[in-house]
C-alpha cells in the first residue's frame, strides 16, 4: 500500500511538470520574441504552441510537440533576404540582418530542466519502491494488500 502510494505520488507529480511543459515553453518563447523585437507583423509572437503532449501511462517516456513558424528560424540564425522581392541582384546594400536568438538558448534550458527533473523524479520513486521493500513492516502490508487484490 505504501509502495503505491510512493509511486501515485510521482506520477502525479510527473504529470503536472509535463504537462505545463508545453504551455511554459510557448511562453518563454513569445517572452524572448518581444524581448529581441522580433515583432513585424505579430504572425510570428502568436505562432508558437504546444501541438501534442503523450506520455506512457507511467510517465516514463514522453514525446512534445511543438511549433512556429518557420520564419522564426530565419531570425533566429540571422539569414534572410537582403534584397526585395523580385530583384534578382546584389543592389549593393550591406547586410542588415543579425541574430536574434529567441529559439535556442531558451528551448534548450528547458528541455535540460525537463531532463533533470525526470531524473530526480523517477530516482526518487525508484528509492521509495527500494526502501518500501526492504522494511518488513511495509513487506507485509504490501503483501497483504496485493493478496487481497487477487
Amino acid at each position: 500500500m505504501a509502495q503505491q502510494n510512493t509511486e501515485n505520488k510521482a506520477l502525479k507529480e510527473r504529470d503536472k511538470y509535463v504537462s505545463a511543459f508545453n504551455a511554459t515553453m510557448t511562453k518563454i518563447w513569445q517572452e524572448q520574441i518581444v524581448l529581441l523585437g522580433v515583432i513585424d507583423t505579430g504572425q510570428l509572437l502568436d505562432s508558437p504552441v504546444g501541438v501534442r503532449c503523450d506520455k506512457d501511462e507511467r510517465i516514463v517516456s514522453i514525446h512534445l510537440g511543438l511549433e512556429f513558424l518557420e520564419y522564426g528560424l530565419w531570425q533566429n540564425y540571422g539569414t534572410g533576404r537582403e534584397t526585395p522581392r523580385g530583384n534578382p541582384g546584389d543592389i549593393g546594400r550591406d547586410k542588415v540582418r543579425k541574430k536574434r536568438p529567441w529559439f535556442s538558448k531558451k528551448f534548450y534550458a528547458s528541455f535540460m530542466n525537463l531532463k533533470e527533473f525526470m531524473a530526480d523524479s523517477l530516482g526518487r520513486e525508484f528509492l521509495g519502491i527500494i526502501s518500501d521493500a526492504l522494511d518488513a513492516d511495509k513487506m507485509r502490508q504490501n503483501s497483504a494488500y496485493y493478496r487481497n487484490q487477487l
